[in-house]
């Protein structure tokens, strides 16, 4: 080994510095989302979400409700006439419009005009028609207004039986005499009524209160007028079943 080789080995590392290798370490992080040491807060209730709450549980109940309650009875106004002569037997007629010729229902009641007039004395009157459904009877399901003859009772006492009647030329012709009348009473020249005699006709005519309570009963109440004494009466329609 020659002189410049022996230089070159001990004098060359003193002009160079040294390499050295630095390592970095990363610092580890820690995901706070994989952590699960740190609770998450629950979500708040807004008041938005409380009263959609509430008025669910408020649909809710008020279904449950409506769908137990018991139907009610549907009612109407009508126009309810009394008619018949002095001495003959008293109708009563169903009109939905006073200038109408054609009564919705009209009966020939078998009580006398008077002795009506004697009961209405008393302030309270109460008719009542029933109809007995037998089995296999075609009165099961024809409509109320349709069934032929009633059994009568007024104020509780059985009279005889009422007729179902159609309106015939008389009958019309008494009710176009009577379409200004609205609510009233008073006496119509003979010549009007059910062709059972003749004399004066007398008439009531009134708003009455109609209740449906069902296929097989149906009832009329009468409605006074502000400046009329206090009068009850009412016609009751009912079909029982045995």
């Amino acid at each position: 080994m020659t002189k410049i080789d022996t230089l070159r080995r001990f004098l060359l590392p003193c002009f160079t510095p040294p390499t050295t290798t630095t390592t970095t370490t990363a610092k580890k992080r820690l995901s706070s989302s994989l952590r699960d040491d740190i609770q998450e807060d629950p979500p708040k209730k807004t008041h938005k979400n409380e009263q959609d709450q509430d008025s669910t549980t408020s649909d809710e109940s008020s279904i449950t409700t409506h769908s137990v309650a018991p139907p009610r009875p549907s009612k109407t106004m009508v126009i309810g006439t009394i008619f018949g002569h002095r001495r003959g037997h008293v109708w009563f007629c169903v009109q939905h419009d006073r200038l109408s010729t054609r009564p919705v229902l009209l009966l020939e009641l078998p009580i006398p005009t008077h002795l009506l007039v004697k009961e209405m004395r008393c302030g309270l009157v109460r008719i009542a028609l029933e109809c007995q459904d037998r089995p296999g009877s075609e009165l099961s399901s024809c409509p109320l207004h349709s069934v032929p003859v009633w059994t009568m009772l007024c104020n509780g006492r059985k009279l005889g039986f009422a007729v179902r009647r159609i309106a015939n030329e008389t009958n019309r012709l008494m009710l176009k005499t009577m379409q200004s009348i609205t609510v009233g009473a008073g006496v119509i020249p003979s010549g009007f009524g059910s062709g059972e005699g003749d004399g004066e006709l007398m008439y009531m005519r009134a708003n009455y209160e109609c209740v449906v309570g069902g296929a097989h009963s149906e009832s009329f109440h009468l409605i006074n007028p502000d400046n009329f004494p206090g009068q009850e009466l009412s016609v009751f329609l009912m079909r029982s079943t045995r």
